[in-house]
């Protein structure tokens, strides 16, 4: 099985100078990750730049699923109920913050989102 890959966006400043911004999303996952170290040993994270198009999300799972945060799973992997296949490519992904947080810490056996 490959190892799931996770999709964030780095903090960036709009071109006409408003900003910087973050991805309220994305501070959530990486909220989880500061709680949870030891999952960064066990996916592989990719920052990219808030600009569309994402190069690398677009190969992973099509222009149409280049939303971050998107945890694309492993293949071979055990899929939660709530992943989303790509039409394009045909992998599977979850693309909703707390499913992330959720699915990677029942994974790991780490903190996980209150109910």
């Amino acid at each position: 099985m490959k190892k799931h890959v996770l999709y964030m966006l780095t903090p960036w400043t709009e071109a006409n100078g408003q900003g910087p911004f973050y991805c309220p999303d994305c501070g959530v996952v990486e909220g989880f990750l500061a709680y949870s170290p030891e999952v960064r040993n066990h996916i592989e994270i990719i920052h990219l730049a808030y600009p569309r198009p994402r190069p690398l999300v677009v190969a992973a799972l099509g222009a149409e699923n280049q939303g971050c945060p998107v945890l694309v799973l492993g293949e071979g992997s055990t899929l939660p109920e709530t992943a989303k296949k790509s039409f394009s490519t045909n992998r599977f992904f979850l693309d909703d913050a707390i499913g992330i947080c959720d699915f990677l810490g029942n994974l790991y056996k780490t903190i996980r989102p209150h109910p």
